[in-house]
């Protein structure tokens, strides 16, 4: 199934990209919850963590190290990293992807 993440993806929806390299792509989300709100993608196609596999391991590490040259590249001191797994946990798109949230004071707890 094709999701807007493989349209953004493929250069057929445009994003508003904060960060690009071969294993992933950045981009303000468009609906943000905070004034800082960017979503991380894999460039490999990967449904939701429920999907991932031992050979994943470096580009879960990829990720996570580049969201956090993202967020402090914002001028972000604090921020919320989520990933959402599943629909009861809010997933809506079924492409993995990390949630930098920042910018104002978050509550706890977020849903």
């Amino acid at each position: 199934m094709t999701t807007i993440f493989d349209k953004i993806l493929s250069g057929e929806i445009p994003c508003d990209e904060v960060f690009s390299d071969n294993k992933c792509l950045a981009f303000k989300d468009i609906t943000p919850q905070a004034p800082t709100h960017i979503l991380i993608i894999p460039r490999k196609p990967i449904p939701s963590l429920q999907d991932i596999k031992k050979e994943d391991q470096e580009l879960l590490g990829h990720l996570l190290l580049k969201g956090t040259e993202i967020a402090n590249a914002a001028g972000l001191e604090s921020w919320r990293t989520i990933i959402n797994t599943g629909e009861e946990a809010g997933q809506t798109v079924f492409h993995l992807h990390i949630h930098i949230i920042g910018g104002r004071k978050l509550s706890w707890p977020p849903g």
